[in-house]
């Protein structure tokens, strides 16, 4: 009789058994999807959580430099960086040798000018080299004569005046063809580039006549640009020369000047800038320009994304060992997708910068 009466509990303990193994899945179940907990500011996640919601890390950066101002500019080669090649002889274009765009070498042939005056050079030339032989010819025998007594000796110095007269028409002459280029046994002189560059405008074809005032080509030296922009007034005492510019593609450059007048209708200064070539630095071409301004001693950097607005304050989310906390800082105006951190944070640091609207969420203050 007692094995009949012991049956029910056992059954009872075999049915508690076979139920165990379910909800202690139940409850992993629920631990995994229940939500991170939060308490003053900080939130307890897991590597896994983190990366479930997307939040990224980078770390604070000591800052060498710091955004100031982005301003429209606008970019220009410097005054003397372009150059007009001029036909200083009239004549008739018989060839051209380079066209609009075309990148060119300081001393380039550029066209071939057919001009009559060439000819007329050629044989002034000729003329002045005959009359300084003669010239030459006589100062000698006339020295040689007045060394021997022959002559008085004022005819000898008559005659080396002759020679240097001579000779400094004839050195005017040659002078004049080195200068165009000329060659006055054909008729023609060549036209050169005066600096290296890419030629902006070409107004000269082959058979176009041309004068003295034509500009046939002007080149613009690639090496160099000129960035203007217009300075804010709250930012006229900020911005000095040798402060860094930086344009769109990491292309750096140097502040050359900063007006120290302001335009009535504007109400800014002028700003010029010395950049280099670069990829996307185009003569004329109009592009925000970053200028840059060295960095407060133990100021950080960090991504504009990363900082978010808590209750009222600029606020970041650092990583800490169980998970993250907000964090309240003092930053500047952000610029170029950056933004400069006063204090609240320390160089090496990770901060979100993925995922930061999540984390406010979570932490649950807003």
């Amino acid at each position: 009789m007692s094995d009949y009466r012991l049956m029910p509990a056992l059954a009872l303990l075999g049915a508690l058994a076979a139920c165990a193994p379910g909800e202690d899945n139940a409850r992993n179940e629920a631990a995994q999807t229940a939500p991170p907990s939060a308490q003053n500011g900080a939130a307890t996640l897991n590597a896994a959580e983190l990366e479930r919601i997307g939040v990224r890390f980078a770390s604070a950066e000591t800052a060498a430099e710091i955004p100031i101002a982005t301003v429209p500019a606008t970019l220009a080669p410097p005054p003397n960086a372009r150059v007009a090649v001029a036909t200083v002889i009239p004549g008739v274009v018989t060839r051209t040798l380079v066209v609009e765009g075309d990148s060119v070498r300081q001393g380039q042939p550029l066209a071939i000018v057919a001009a009559r005056e060439l000819f007329t050079l050629g044989a002034g030339i000729e003329q002045a080299a005959a009359r300084a032989d003669f010239a030459r010819a006589n100062d000698r025998r006339l020295s040689q004569l007045a060394r021997e007594g022959v002559i008085a000796g004022s005819r000898a110095d008559e005659a080396r005046a002759a020679l240097r007269e001579a000779e400094a028409e004839l050195g005017e002459q040659r002078r004049i063809v080195r200068l165009v280029n000329g060659a006055p046994g054909k008729g023609s002189y060549t036209l050169t580039a005066p600096i290296a560059g890419k030629i902006t405008n070409a107004s000269i074809q082959t058979g176009s006549p041309v004068s003295e005032s034509t500009a046939a080509y002007v080149i613009d030296a690639v090496s160099r640009y000129e960035l203007t922009a217009q300075l804010p007034a709250r930012l006229l005492g900020e911005v000095r020369p040798g402060m860094a510019v930086q344009l769109p593609g990491d292309i750096r450059g140097e502040v050359t000047s900063v007006a120290s007048v302001l335009d009535m209708e504007t109400r800014s200064a002028r700003l010029r800038a010395r950049i280099p070539a670069g990829p996307g630095v185009v003569s004329g071409r109009a592009l925000p320009a970053i200028i840059l301004a060295p960095a407060p001693a133990g100021s950080l950097v960090i991504p504009a994304a990363a900082v978010v607005d808590v209750n009222g304050k600029p606020t970041v989310f650092v990583r800490e060992a169980r998970g993250v906390a907000a964090r309240p800082v003092s930053v500047g105006t952000p610029a170029n997708g950056r933004v400069l951190v006063r204090s609240g944070l320390r160089a090496g640091e990770q901060i979100a910068i993925s995922g930061v609207s999540e984390l406010k969420a979570i932490v649950g203050q807003d």
